[in-house]
Parts: C-alpha cells; structure tokens; sequence
C-alpha cells in the first residue's frame, strides 16, 4: 500500500484507537503499576496474533511480530505506558477516574498509537525481518527503559535499530520534528543537607552554628556554578525545587538541620561531571566557614537523548512519506529528559516529536499541567508513522 492507503486504512479504525485512548486516559496507573494498562496493550496484541510477552522490567510488555518475507534485521518501536502524581482539572468526560494521578504526559495516546500499528502490521505483514513494539512502564520516574533493559530487553527481544516517538503541544497536529546528535538532556536530581548546633533565635544566636545563613549563601552559590564553569554558549540548567527546615511554629528556634534540593540538565557527561564536582564543593566550602557540615547527594537519572546520525535521515523519511518533506523539520535543543536515552545507548534510532496542536489563538496547554490532554487528532497520523518507519527499515511492500 501508499503511505496515503496505510493512513486511510488507520483512519478506519480511528475511532476505536479513540475510544481507547480515553479508557487509558481514564485509568492512569503510574511507575510501574501499570498492571490495568498493561493487560489491556497484551491482551490487543495476543488478539492480533502478535508473540506476548509481559512483565519484562516489571510492568512492560513486548510484541513480537515476524514478517513473511525473508529477512534477519528488526527493529524496536517503543511507547511510554505510564501516567504522572497530577490532579488533573479537565471536565470531559474522559478525565482521570483516580484521584492525584493523571495522563498529564500524552502516554495514553503513545500507547494507542502504537497498538494502532501493530493492528495495522498484523494485517499486513508484508515485510523482511521482526518489528518489535515496546511498550514500556516508568518512563516518569526514569527507571522503566532500565528496569527492561535490565531484564534482558534486547537479548531476548533483538533489535538493529530502536525508535521512540512523544507528542509535542505547540506544535501543529500534521508536522513532525526531530534533530542528529542530542535532542533532550540528561536529567539528574541533587540534595545537600546542612547541619550545624541550632539554638535559641531570641536569646542566644550568637552561641549557634546557624545553618540558615550556609542555605542562604548557598543557594546564591548555585547560581554561578553555570556561567562561570560552563562554555557560555553551552546548554544547561540548574535549579534548586525544594527547601525545608526548622518549624513554621517556632520561629524563634534556629534549626539544626536544613535541606535544598534541585535538579540538573545537561547535554555533555563532562558538564554532568562539572555540575556535580561544584555543588559538593560549594556545599562543603561554606559550610566549613560557619562551622557546620553538609552532606551531599547526586542522583544520575538518566542521560542526554541522542538520535543516530545515521537513523534520522530514516525516521525523517518515514514522516515526510505521510507529510510531505515541507512539514518534517529541525527541533530545538529542549532540556527536558527522557528515559528513552537508555535504549539509545543500547542500541542506534532516534526519537521523533509528533504534533498535539494548539488552540485557536496559538495557546495550548503543556505536558506535566493538570489541562493538558493528548490531541486524538493525532492518533491515526502518528499509528501511520510507525507502519510508515516499518515501510523504511524493512521493506514493507507498497501494493
């Protein structure tokens, strides 16, 4: 079939994608919890006559699907299944039935999609070599894409290639985007808790060790690590997220014990190593000049998403077949993080962005707000993209 044939052809069974998206939508279940979703991705694909297999890193699931035509080379095509700790404030009919959580991320029409392909490939199995359709649990807490690649992901699930796809609010519905070399950061958590003696804030200040004022130079300090140890053209981010310490009714006590957390995001493993190195010294330097302690931690999440050179001219040409060339373009460095990174350090693919739309007069709302929801406009399109990806990697005959 035509790319324009195989979109038809999705079309005709959009609305049942539809209709379950906004089931999974309805039903968010996060890391690795994902049990309900995962039943219902397996239970598509055994009725679809793919190869199951289920539990792989926890809550995942994988399909396999051999094409007839001859061929040894296969590809990993992989979707998020998980939702995020948000209330959500939508009214629709579809929101989430459980309280704090909710698809604020798009998950639910990731999954969707691809089913959408693998129903499609079931029927058309016109191709040389394996498709396998990953749909992966934790992808907010940065732990899923490694929780099945420790589980033997592509030892018993080979693959050449792996591809990843994630919806993009802003972006018209009907354009796709992607970049060669780092597309999203690497994102890692970081915390220093700074104890001194505490004391009486009224009657005795000057007989304490006062943590409060280390917090204070500290978090000024942070601020330069940056701009005075980076490139100044290179990208990064430093933020502090949290700061706790003392009790809000007893202000008249010095606590003893403060804490600061932050995340940081970076697109180079020696600015990663910098970032880390400056946090600890600062911390421990201004702590040590007013006569308190700090103890530092660093918690790697996951590193910088970098698309194959060699495998975005492929994931491109399988867009620009549904879309024409005029509406596949370059993505800007963003410094969000994607856990996906850890299957493209495994293996070489690329991670492409899929339009969600805007409104009317330009506004949307983003991912991780509890108004966002995923565009079923896009559904179909982005089904087609994964047959369209098969069609490029493994010879999916036109007929």
């Amino acid at each position: 079939m035509t790319r324009q044939a195989i979109l038809d052809e999705i079309q005709s069974y959009a609305d049942e994608l539809i209709a379950l998206r906004r089931d999974i939508h309805a039903h968010p279940e996060t890391r690795f919890e994902e049990v309900r979703t995962a039943g219902i991705v397996a239970e598509k694909l055994r009725g679809w006559g793919l190869d199951v297999t289920e539990k792989v890193g926890v809550t995942g699931v994988v399909g396999t699907l051999k094409g007839r035509r001859p061929g040894q080379r296969a590809i990993g095509l992989r979707a998020d299944m998980d939702a995020l700790f948000i209330e959500e404030r939508n009214e629709f009919s579809h929101r989430s039935t459980v309280p704090g959580k909710m698809h604020a991320c798009g998950h639910d029409g990731h999954t969707a999609m691809l089913l959408g392909a693998a129903r499609y490939l079931s029927d058309h199995r016109d191709f040389a070599g394996t498709v396998q359709f990953i749909f992966q649990p934790a992808e907010e807490a940065g732990t899923g894409a490694k929780a099945m690649l420790r589980d033997g992901l592509f030892d018993r699930f080979p693959v050449d290639a792996v591809y990843g796809l994630h919806n993009s609010p802003g972006i018209d519905v009907g354009r796709f985007a992607t970049r060669v070399g780092p597309i999203l950061a690497g994102a890692d958590f970081w915390g220093v808790t700074f104890r001194g003696t505490g004391g009486h804030g009224g009657a005795a200040p000057h007989l304490a060790t006062d943590v409060t004022v280390v917090l204070g130079q500290f978090l000024l300090a942070v601020q330069t690590i940056l701009p005075r140890n980076l490139h100044p053209t290179e990208g990064a981010a430093l933020s502090v997220g949290h700061v706790s310490g003392g009790a809000a009714n007893s202000p008249n006590v010095m606590p003893s014990e403060v804490m600061v957390r932050g995340t940081a995001r970076y697109f180079r493993l020696e600015a990663q190593a910098i970032i880390r190195r400056r946090l600890a010294e600062l911390a421990e330097s201004l702590a040590a000049a007013h006569g308190c302690t700090a103890e530092s931690l660093y918690e790697p999440l996951c590193p910088p998403t970098v698309n194959a050179a060699g495998k975005v001219p492929v994931a491109s040409a399988a867009a620009a077949a549904l879309v024409g060339e005029a509406r596949v373009g370059d993505i800007p460095l963003s410094t969000g993080g994607e856990d996906f990174a850890f299957m493209l350090q495994e293996k070489p693919g690329a991670f492409m962005r899929i339009g969600n739309g805007s409104n009317p007069d330009g506004s949307f709302h983003n991912v991780h707000t509890p108004l966002y929801d995923f565009n079923d406009q896009a559904l179909a399109l982005g089904s087609a993209y994964w047959v369209s990806l098969v069609q490029e990697e493994l010879g999916l005959e036109d007929r």
